[in-house]
């Protein structure tokens, strides 16, 4: 299974991005995915996920009304639609795939067992 992801760029202060991230190898509608942030100097964290259903989307409060995940699955693609970017979005930004769960969102790294390479955000302010 490889996960690819694109969309990243160098964006101002309120202005949008839209990442994408591709699975091949298998199906996507076989996993849960979930898109991880790391900023320099600070541990990776979590966004926003979705479970294989569909169902449950997870956002995390710093994104929460920004943020949007959504996924074809006909195009074995995953989307974060990223909006009202701040500074503090700035981050390298990772998708991930969970293998295990159907209903259940999860929101720890340790529970996705296929990562991407990364794409950079940059938000000037």
């Amino acid at each position: 299974v490889q996960l690819q992801a694109s969309g990243g760029g160098l964006v101002q202060a309120g202005g949008s991005l839209r990442l994408q991230c591709t699975v091949s190898g298998r199906p996507s509608r076989k996993f849960g995915m979930g898109w991880f942030r790391q900023a320099p100097g600070k541990e990776r964290e979590i966004a926003a996920a979705v479970s294989r259903s569909g169902s449950r989307p997870y956002y995390d409060d710093s994104v929460k009304g920004r943020f949007t995940i959504s996924r074809d699955n006909t195009q074995n693609t995953v989307y974060l639609q990223m909006n009202s970017l701040k500074p503090e979005d700035t981050a390298v930004y990772f998708c991930a795939a969970d293998w295990a769960h159907y209903a259940y969102t999860p929101t720890g790294g340790h529970a996705y067992d296929y990562w991407g390479q990364g794409t950079q955000v940059t938000v000037s302010s």
